[in-house]
Parts: C-alpha cells; sequence; structure tokens
C-alpha cells in the first residue's frame, strides 16, 4: 500500500522552528545517513532566515509554497497544536508522509479527520511519543507485557512541573484552547499517553481542572480518577505550579505480584521495582536510569530511527495515527468530564 523509500535518502522538511524543533533537528543531523534535511517552513520570516542559514536548506515562510516548490518525503509538524489537522491533511494531499508532534489535535474529530485523510491519499502519519523509548519505560512496558504484576490494581500518575507566566507569555497561542490545550492536553501529554500504552483500554474518566495561577483561558492544574476496562482503578495529578522549578514526573503501578514506582523529574529513575517472581534483568533496571536536563527525554532519534526503519518498509510505525488517537481521546473525554461534572465513559463513538 504505501511506497517504500530504498535507494536514497528520505527527505525531510521541518514546518515550525519553535521550542521542539531543536530536538528535531538533531535528529536528523545524527541519522543524516539517511535522512537528508530538504527545507524549512515558519511564519517568522526572522525565524526562516536563521535556520535557513544555519542548515542551509531553502527557507519558506508558507507550507503550501514549500510543497509546491520542493521534493519531500515527509513533513515533521512543530507548530502549534490547534494547527496540527489542517497542516497535517494539507501535507497528506500533497502525496507527501505526516509527523506530528504532540498532541496531535486538540480535538477529536481533527484527529479523525487527520487519520481518514492519511489513508485516503496512501501516506503514513506518524505521532511523536518519543518518550515511550525512554529506557525506564522501555523496562516498565516488558514487565507489563509479560504480566509479572499478575492484574494490576492500582496506578497513580504525577507530573508536578512548573510554567510560570512569562511561559506563556512568550506567544500568543499559548494557553489558549483553540491551539495550545492545558496543562494534561499540552505539558502532560505523554504521561496521558502511558494510561493506554503500559495500562490498556480506559473504561471512563472523572476529571477536574483548575486554572489556579496563571493568566490563561486553560487549566494549569488538573486531577483525573480513572477505571480501565480490565477493572483497575487509578488517578492523575497534574500542576504547572510547583514552586520553585519541576518537582516531579512519576507512575506508580501496583499488582497482584508487583509493585513498581518509575520517578525522577520526567520518569528517568525507577525508584522501586519488586516482584514476586525474580527475571535475570531485574538485577540492571539501575543502569536504565538517566540524568535529564530536558522533561523531553532523549527519545527522538530512536523515533526517528522507526520512522526510517517504517519508510524503508522494514517494519511498522510504533505510533501511527491509530495509535496517537488513542491518547487524544483520553485527553478529550478528561475535558468533556471536567467540563459537564460528569463521568465520560469509552469509547467516545460507536
Amino acid at each position: 500500500m504505501y511506497k517504500t523509500i530504498l535507494d536514497r535518502k528520505i527527505r525531510i522538511a521541518v514546518l515550525g522552528c519553535g521550542r521542539i524543533a531543536k530536538n528535531h533537528f538533531e535528529s536528523i543531523q545524527q541519522l543524516s545517513d539517511d535522512l537528508e534535511l530538504v527545507a524549512i517552513c515558519d511564519i517568522n520570516p526572522v525565524i526562516v532566515d536563521e535556520f535557513s542559514q544555519k542548515y542551509g536548506v531553502p527557507g519558506f515562510t508558507n507550507l503550501e509554497n514549500m510543497i509546491k516548490e520542493i521534493s519531500i518525503d515527509v513533513v515533521t509538524i512543530c507548530t502549534p497544536s490547534g494547527l496540527h489537522p489542517a497542516q497535517a491533511i494539507q501535507i497528506a494531499n500533497a502525496g507527501i508522509h505526516v509527523m506530528t508532534e504532540k498532541p496531535m489535535a486538540t480535538r477529536w474529530a481533527d484527529g479523525v479527520a487527520m487519520v481518514k485523510a492519511c489513508d485516503a491519499a496512501g501516506v503514513r502519519l506518524f505521532v511523536v511519543k518519543q518518550n515511550r523509548r525512554n529506557t525506564t519505560l522501555q523496562l516498565l512496558k516488558r514487565a507489563v507485557e509479560e504480566k509479572r504484576f499478575g492484574r494490576i490494581y492500582m496506578v497513580n500518575i504525577n507530573v508536578f512541573w512548573t510554567r510560570p507566566q512569562e511561559y506563556y507569555n512568550s506567544a500568543k497561542w499559548r494557553g489558549t484552547w483553540e491551539l495550545d490545550g492545558g496543562a494534561f492536553m499540552n505539558q502532560a501529554s505523554h504521561y496521558v499517553d502511558l494510561i493506554d500504552w503500559l495500562i490498556g483500554p480506559v473504561a471512563s474518566i472523572q476529571a477536574m481542572t483548575a486554572t489556579l495561577a496563571r493568566d490563561i483561558e486553560v487549566e494549569d492544574s488538573g486531577v483525573l480518577n480513572i477505571r480501565w476496562r480490565s477493572g483497575a482503578l487509578g488517578s492523575m495529578n497534574v500542576t504547572m505550579c510547583t514552586y520553585p522549578k519541576n518537582l516531579e514526573g512519576s507512575i506508580t503501578i501496583l499488582g497482584e505480584k508487583g509493585t513498581v514506582r518509575v520517578g525522577g523529574v520526567a520518569v528517568n529513575e525507577i525508584k522501586h521495582w519488586e516482584f514476586a517472581e525474580a527475571k535475570d534483568y531485574d538485577s540492571s533496571i539501575q543502569d536504565a536510569n538517566y540524568q535529564t536536563t530536558s522533561v523531553y527525554g532523549f527519545g527522538h532519534p530512536l523515533y526517528y530511527r522507526n520512522v526510517i526503519e517504517t519508510l524503508r518498509g522494514r517494519c511498522e510505525p510504533e505510533t501511527d495515527g491509530r495509535e496517537g488517537l488513542k491518547s487524544l481521546e483520553v485527553l478529550v473525554a478528561a475535558y468533556l468530564s471536567a467540563r459537564d461534572g460528569r463521568t465520560v465513559s469509552l469509547p467516545l463513538e460507536l
């Protein structure tokens, strides 16, 4: 169904040169044997000139002009979240593969439209979930898949970070419903992703959100109660108001035969690892811990490697559009619950 790219480098363009784009440019450079940066695009002409000169590629302030003038295999979207759907659909309609940062969209219908558009155009839709590639979470995923916990009883996720008012003031789109979403949708998106990816399909969500300290449209804090289809219960606590800096990004799983807590500032340290039945890799779990200078972790190059192998026809995507919809569905359910003061059951559509 999909055309493979075997005899040359994969031509990639970056759309949006803001905060997260640095991770993409670095990944492309690291994987330059397989990837060739061929263009960049941003609405700010000053930024376009800067990055065009830095990387020696054509720069554009208009997406339509870029995809018309340059031969591109895949465009990676690093623009504000609310712009992703229209841009992804425009790129797909040009016959170009789409790679989008999280969240793939801020509205459920928009996410579904992205998947349908890429299907209709016969192109891939990749949704960046680089934290899945972090060594600590890979070990945790392995333990879950090996059913080492037995029945999972309870799960807790905490994201205690800080984003000062200056962060939201740095761009007009930040902290808006249309383009950004709040603490759950934006900052804690990768932690919401753990809810389905690690534990399984969600049955229902109860949520409360609040805007406690920041002058923004959306929430800076919130809590979720979660019931999984397996019967497991859980909670998630998120705030961007932690004093004075990022404190914790953690997940704790309590099961019939195991207890694990992965903490640190961004799930980068295994704090507790205990199971009824030992495995050979248990003695080396501390080797999975790593120091992080960024809450983004180090998963972007590993995510790009999967994109390369997929476009070469050697494997399937780790996180495609349909996989991306799973966390978007949980997010949308949380916002509906918080808005209406009710429990929201999944799936959203039948």
